[in-house]
């Protein structure tokens, strides 16, 4: 039994929302960019025809939408994938810090604190989500892994 299960699969839906979310950016526009935390000046990009802002919310959505695949394969809901402990480590590891680093007075030119003190915290729960899902599905996550 994989006792990780229920941490992965929460951290595979929380990136299957959040990539959704910066998929509705692209689609509501000017507005959802602003709403979701953007910025006035990713907004204006936007309205003034820049492609962008699209490219790096796709960008964006891709990455986490992988998340979501590689949270799904060590939950065994699909097929496990190569160096699937590899990959949820640095996924574990790349969102803690992203977390953490929100949090302090110089991080990312995020234009609302809001947004930065929300997002941090998001990203810091799917990073607890992501890493104790790992630690606790480590033994049943395949050794043989190929390289």
């Amino acid at each position: 039994m994989n006792a990780g299960r229920p941490w992965l699969l929460v951290a595979a839906w929380s990136s299957v929302a959040g990539s959704l979310l910066h998929v509705a950016a692209i689609v509501g526009g000017p507005d959802w960019y602003r709403f979701l935390g953007a910025g006035e000046r990713i907004a204006r990009a936007v309205e003034r025809g820049s492609s962008m802002p699209t490219i790096v919310t796709i960008g964006i959505a891709a990455i986490i939408a992988g998340w979501a695949i590689v949270a799904f394969c060590a939950a065994g809901v699909v097929k496990p994938l190569t160096l699937i402990r590899v990959a949820l480590v640095a996924i574990s590891v790349v969102l803690v810090a992203r977390g953490v680093l929100g949090f302090t007075p110089v991080f990312l030119p995020i234009p609302s604190m809001m947004f930065k003190l929300t997002s941090a915290a998001i990203c810091l729960l799917m990073g607890a989500c992501f890493a104790m899902g790992t630690w606790r599905a480590w033994p049943q996550l395949s050794l043989k892994e190929k390289f």
